[in-house]
């Protein structure tokens, strides 16, 4: 009698054991099937939350050349996060306001003149002439660190871009910009170099 009450409580535990072993394989089925779900999902979700935060930090405002129109400046569509627009000329301003510490921006907004020089927005397209050749480590670098081309030795990025507030996105954050950069489309347009502070004497007369 007592071997009898023995296999049947072995049994009864063995019993509890594949049913404890069942519910796990089931939930780890579950948990594998949600990741997959998740992973099909990653890169258009991804790409979606890349258009909106370029959307609302403001990249459009300084990469995009405006034109005026009738409610003010507008976005010219053609010419999307491609930056200063390569045949736009840029006349002698007022150099003492300069001097006494002001700034001012060019008509189309692409360009910044200040104490440092000559900023030009840069083209943000997937043209060679933009970030056609960019990884994404190095989009990061030059957010996270203000390197031009995110490159480590590479200069710092110049006035007004404000990359000390884009660093404190996360990497997903910046990958998810990197991905959507990539697949708008691609304007072929080699922005200017800066202009230095000693070259603005010898820009063109208005």
């Amino acid at each position: 009698m007592k071997v009898i009450g023995n296999l049947a409580c072995i049994f009864i535990l063995f019993s509890g054991l594949l049913l404890i072993t069942s519910c796990n394989n089931h939930k780890y089925e579950e948990v594998k099937e949600k990741k997959e779900e998740k992973a099909a999902m990653t890169l258009a979700d991804s790409i979606k939350r890349g258009e909106y935060l370029i959307a609302s930090i403001g990249c459009t405002d300084c990469h995009t050349p405006k034109r005026m129109g009738e409610r003010g400046p507008e976005d010219m569509p053609d010419m999307f996060l491609a930056g200063h627009p390569a045949d736009a000329k840029i006349s002698q301003m007022n150099m003492d306001a300069i001097k006494k510490g002001w700034s001012m921006f060019s008509p189309n907004f692409t360009a910044t003149v200040g104490p440092w020089g000559i900023s030009y927005a840069a083209n943000l397209t997937p043209d060679d002439t933009g970030l056609g050749s960019w990884t994404k480590e190095q989009f990061i670098t030059a957010i996270r660190e203000g390197k031009y081309k995110g490159q480590k030795s590479g200069r710092d990025l110049l006035p007004p871009m404000p990359w000390f507030n884009f660093a404190k996105l996360t990497d997903e954050d910046l990958e998810s910009m990197f991905k959507y950069l990539q697949t708008i489309p691609a304007v072929n347009n080699a922005v200017p170099p800066p202009t230095t502070p000693d070259q603005l004497k010898n820009l063109p007369k208005a």
